[in-house]
């Protein structure tokens, strides 16, 4: 159990956002199935037909030089990357397991097919959040309104009523004698 929670903290630390969508690169795929990138990249390319722009797609150099600090890759020194890395989508991970077919490939993406579902629901549930403090947030506001305009009826009888009480003190006739 403290394994597969790793594993999934793994995971889930190399699922970054590109282009609005949740996403894996190549080598990180690579090193989670226990291959060489260029291994992965081959079996992809042998089966291009399985992998359309929305499961799959090449980074642009400025998306990786943007995102870099956030890839832990390695340069193009000797040995080093020599091409953009791809990234792939739920789908193209998916994907995936009818390509590689090896037992850990399988059990790797059955984790990482979790993974992306977990992070769904915490997206899903943020966005509900949100949506309940908007909520909340126009409710204060109609209150706000509703209390200046109560303060003010208030005010306004408070202030009748002192006039009342003003006039009453001029017009009182005054009890007893007046001696002078």
């Amino acid at each position: 159990m403290k394994i597969q929670k790793q594993a999934r903290q793994l995971i889930d630390n190399k699922i970054y956002t590109i282009r609005n969508q949740q996403v894996m690169l190549d080598s990180d795929l690579a090193d989670l199935y226990g291959i060489e990138t260029k291994v992965l990249n081959q079996a992809v390319s042998r089966n291009k037909e399985r992998f359309p722009e929305d499961f799959m797609f090449r980074l642009t150099s400025n998306e990786f030089e943007s995102s870099r600090s956030h890839f832990v890759t390695s340069t193009n020194r000797k040995g080093g990357r020599t091409y953009l890395p791809y990234a792939f989508t739920e789908q193209g991970v998916a994907m995936l397991s009818g390509v590689l077919k090896s037992k850990q490939a399988i059990a790797v993406n059955i984790t990482i097919m979790r993974a992306f579902v977990a992070m769904k629901q915490l997206l899903l549930s943020e966005f509900e959040i949100k949506n309940r403090i908007d909520i909340l947030q126009l409710q204060l506001e109609k209150l706000k309104n509703t209390t200046k305009d109560q303060d003010t009826k208030i005010n306004f009888i408070i202030q009748a009523i002192e006039k009342m009480i003003e006039g009453e003190e001029e017009n009182t006739k005054k009890i007893g004698f007046e001696i002078n």
